[in-house]
């Protein structure tokens, strides 16, 4: 399934701003990590329909991610 570009980038924003909160870093780090995470590959992809998955999700991956790295 292919999810909406104007949606997705929705989705982007909303997520990048729960997971600066939670990894406490700059908008500007959490996004530059985003966009360099294999959850936005996986989501930009449509692997899954991770893009149907909630915020909250992607950020609990997102921060395993982080925590990884």
């Amino acid at each position: 399934m292919i999810a909406n570009p104007i949606l997705l980038q929705k989705k982007y924003a909303r997520v990048v701003e729960i997971f600066a909160k939670n990894a406490e870093l700059s908008i500007e780090s959490a996004l530059d990590f985003f966009y360099k995470s294999k959850v936005y590959m996986l989501v930009k992809d449509g692997v899954s329909d991770m893009h149907c998955m909630s915020d909250d999700y992607l950020v609990e991956d997102l921060m395993k991610e982080y925590e990884n790295k």
